[in-house]
């Protein structure tokens, strides 16, 4: 097996340091240029600032309108009788009196499996679920369990595996173990697997953790000559909440598709649990990661692993589990899949939601903190470019090199969007008036500009309705003032886009040029706020 692991520090090459260096250099002389061609010349910064605004809005656009078109995906699939589309794959046969309350996609699905080579069907699977934990309380970890076994899947085709820290110490090992032995019997199974801390070549994080978790969960199987090939693995964060129907469309995504083992399965994400009680500017930020996520399904092309995923075990087993020295073992996971299976690898978009909790801590200023941490955490991702380039450009490899470039282009562009886009489409408008206050064109390019980002508000408006709408029932412990703040929060918006997307992204990928890696999982604080008004709060260690 080629050798997928992110190398050592010591064993990066010049060409290593050179892609690991170059997002951060290309965006900062992207922030940059504005300036630097404001005294250059002044008609060249007005002509590169006005380009830069056109393709953000045309960007901006198609993001409201696949914004819409993904709300309207996930309204409709939450609707249909997975339990039905699920009994027809088993059966590779829709009754004709079912045939008219079936979508069409179904319909299609079914008749290309009457040639299909893919001969699983959903009954023979079992579905196991890693849940990462380190020190979350039991108001975090209790109701990710319940939402399982409230899921509408038989639950005796489920394992539940509870992966938590040794490092954690004793309470925190009481509380899986007691969770354990409350909730087993609900399960065809459910294991405790404790993570040793010191292991070698490991940084601490949760893909050490899980992967552990995953290597004792296949010496489970083979003791009870359970196939790998028919266990898809899902993997959750403490806070992360299945709909009732994820494992039932898993389970039909799995058996419909040409080839499950070289494919993942990506539900999606929305940061809803707790969105009521989390601070404004941590609302704005949650809201807009979700529409984040709703847009990414309509994008097949773009769709990558991130948080929640499930994927067969016997894939897992071949590429050694997920990586061990990533703080961003998610979305590096898709990198390694990619590599492992040269390219035949696809991510399938389900969509169906994991509720996963806005970050909210003890406290403002920590929770201002917590969320920055975990966007630093996120947008080292970036990481991965340099990656990419070595397995992809200087590792022999089958992959086409058409796709290999397109994938690892838009990497590299969207980590450095990520950095300079909400700064330069705010900012940079006003940097040739201060530099040139005589120059005609400098003193129009504001106003240009403004008028641009007006009619940016009609798309802005398509993407608040698409949060407004995908919003949980208002808790009737909270105000109702707060429902007028949910609309008045977006106001807010470029705000919490620099200082928490844009610096998070520049401090991640300033890190790499200097060589400061982020080599431990820094946790996020998660407190829970309770019916009775009460928050609990979970340390951080």
């Amino acid at each position: 097996m080629t050798d997928l692991e992110i190398p050592h520090e010591q064993d990066r090459h010049a060409h290593y340091r050179f892609f690991e260096i170059l997002p951060g250099v290309l965006s900062w002389l992207l922030l940059l240029a504005p300036i630097i061609l404001s005294f250059i010349n002044i008609t060249a910064a007005v002509i590169f600032i006005l380009a830069y605004l056109l393709v953000y809005f045309v960007r901006s656009v198609g993001f409201s309108i696949d914004g819409l078109k993904g709300y309207r995906s996930m309204r409709q699939h939450l609707k249909e009788d997975w339990q039905a589309l699920v009994s027809d794959v088993e059966a590779r046969a829709i009754a004709p009196e079912d045939l008219p309350k079936r979508p069409k996609w179904h319909i299609r699905n079914i008749e290309r499996l009457k040639t299909s080579t893919n001969t699983y069907k959903p009954s023979d699977l079992i579905h196991a679920v890693i849940i990462a934990t380190v020190n979350e309380s039991r108001e975090v970890l209790e109701p990710t369990i319940r939402s399982i076994i409230d899921g509408k899947q038989d639950n005796k085709k489920v394992i539940l595996v509870l992966a938590y820290e040794g490092r954690a110490g004793e309470e925190a090992e009481k509380r899986v173990l007691s969770l354990i032995n409350e909730y087993k019997k609900y399960f065809l199974d459910a294991i405790a697997i404790k993570h040793p801390p010191n292991i070698p070549d490991e940084i601490i994080g949760k893909g050490s953790n899980i992967t552990y978790a995953g290597r004792q969960l296949k010496a489970y199987l083979e003791a009870r000559k359970i196939d790998p090939k028919n266990v898809i693995v899902t993997t959750l964060d403490a806070d992360n909440r299945p709909n009732t129907n994820y494992f039932l469309a898993v389970s039909y995504a799995f058996c419909v598709v040409s080839d499950p083992i070289r494919a993942s399965y990506q539900p999606l994400p929305m940061f809803t649990n707790n969105i009521w009680d989390a601070p404004t500017m941590m609302r704005v930020i949650a809201t807009g990661n979700t529409l984040f996520y709703i847009v990414g399904t309509t994008r097949p092309h773009r769709v990558r692993n991130f948080s929640a995923h499930a994927q067969s075990m016997q894939a897992l087993i071949d590429m050694d589990f997920w990586s061990v020295r990533t703080v961003v073992e998610d979305g590096h996971h898709f990198w390694r899949s990619y590599f492992h299976f040269n390219g035949d690898y696809q991510v399938y978009s389900i969509s169906i939601p994991v509720y996963q909790d806005a970050v909210l801590a003890d406290g403002y200023l920590k929770t201002i903190r917590a969320q920055f941490i975990q966007l630093r955490r996120w947008t080292y991702g970036v990481s991965d470019v340099a990656y990419v380039a070595d397995k992809g450009f200087f590792h022999k490899n089958s992959i086409p090199k058409s796709d290999l470039i397109a994938k690892f282009l838009n990497l590299l562009e969207g980590h450095v969007t990520w950095a300079t886009g909400t700064i330069l489409v705010f900012g940079a408008a006003f940097i040739p008036p201060l530099i040139s206050p005589q120059s005609f064109a400098a003193n129009e390019i504001p106003l240009i500009v403004s008028r641009i980002q007006k009619i940016g508000l009609i798309g802005l408006l398509a993407s608040v309705y698409v949060c407004l709408v995908t919003l949980p029932p208002r808790p009737s412990r909270v105000k109702r003032h707060r429902s007028v703040l949910m609309v008045l929060q977006w106001v807010l918006a470029p705000f919490t886009g620099v200082v928490f997307g844009s610096l998070a992204a520049f401090n991640s990928q300033t890190r790499l040029i200097f060589k400061r890696y982020l080599n431990k999982f820094d946790l996020t604080e998660k407190a829970v706020v309770t019916n009775s008004n009460t928050k609990i709060s979970t340390k951080i260690d």
